[in-house]
């Protein structure tokens, strides 16, 4: 049985932070107990409880706990106040009784013409720091990006994982997906955006872009990362082409696959699926221990590749 529960310093270097991510090695009962934690089939008491039986103290299970929680500050790759691009608070009308949608925009600095547009669907944490960090990039990538914040409705991200996970069931799930629908036809007519409208979706988000090629006929593209997939009778509708990223090592996502993909084949969608051995459910997320750099790094590369060439 491997443990690992390692008291982590205080970094400040990215590097630093990222070689001590690769240097952990967590079993995978712990990884699994972990991922039902982060999706909500398990509360934090019955997550330390469990893994005290594999860990063998209860101090061992807190500190597990502890290295397999997000530290965004360090690893952060582009800060808010960076002058390459320009942000701001961006808000548009709900259909479904909201109130309004708000979420951050990100584009490049001093951009000439048009620019295609991404749409951003966070984790089931809501617009953590994390995800504003992913739009940051998009923006350092040339195009125009928004990630919505679904808990918005519920006072926003509250700044806090924990109370973050605590918020999410709490959201009206019809609502929530009309949301997004509204945010995606809303960015198609941004002045700034060239009316080409693609959305990336990571872990609840991916099961998102999958539902919005679904439901929305002229969306130009749609990256699910360890995506839940739609219902295959829903499949026919899809009209974007579709970049589909799987961690090798996540069978709660993975088992839909197989009749997801024959759907895909039988309506003649446009798609490319990647599956990235040995990884774990999470592995862009760089601000925890499941990041897996090597597997981000081409998925992001081919994620903005794809976009670029369906965005124009």
């Amino acid at each position: 049985m491997l443990v690992c529960w390692p008291r982590f310093p205080v970094l400040t270097n990215l590097e630093a932070f990222m070689s001590l991510l690769t240097s952990q090695d967590f079993s995978p009962q712990i990884l699994a107990l972990f991922d039902k934690f982060v999706h909500g089939d398990v509360s934090r008491r019955a997550f330390l409880d469990q893994a005290k039986t594999h860990l063998g103290s209860a101090a061992a299970a807190a500190a597990t706990l502890s290295a397999l929680s997000p530290r965004f500050a360090v690893a952060q790759q582009v800060r808010p106040d960076d002058k390459r691009i320009e942000t701001r608070w961006q808000e548009f009308d709900s259909p479904a009784g909201n109130g309004k949608v708000r979420g951050l925009l990100a584009k490049p600095a001093n951009a000439k013409g048009k620019l295609p547009v991404v749409l951003v669907v966070h984790e089931n944490r809501g617009l953590n720091p994390h995800i504003e960090d992913i739009t940051r990039r998009l923006a350092l990538d040339g195009f125009l990006a928004f990630a919505p914040d679904a808990l918005f409705t519920l006072g926003g991200y509250p700044g806090d994982e924990d109370k973050a996970r605590e918020l999410f069931p709490k959201l009206d799930a019809a609502k929530t997906r009309a949301d997004f629908v509204a945010s995606a036809k809303a960015l198609q007519s941004l002045p700034e955006g060239n009316g080409r409208v693609g959305v990336v979706g990571f872990c609840f988000g991916g099961g998102v872009a999958n539902y919005l090629a679904t439901q929305i006929p002229d969306l130009a593209a749609a990256v699910p990362f360890y995506g839940g997939q739609p219902p295959v009778e829903e499949v026919a509708k899809i009209k974007a082409p579709l970049l589909i990223h799987y961690a090798g090592q996540d069978e709660r996502i993975n088992a839909a696959w197989p009749k997801y993909e024959q759907a895909l084949k039988a309506a003649g969608v446009s798609y490319e699926a990647f599956v990235y051995e040995g990884t774990q459910h999470g592995f862009n997320n760089d601000t925890t221990p499941r990041f897996d750099a090597k597997a981000a790094a081409l998925a992001w590369q081919r994620t903005v590749e794809f976009l670029r060439a369906k965005l124009g």
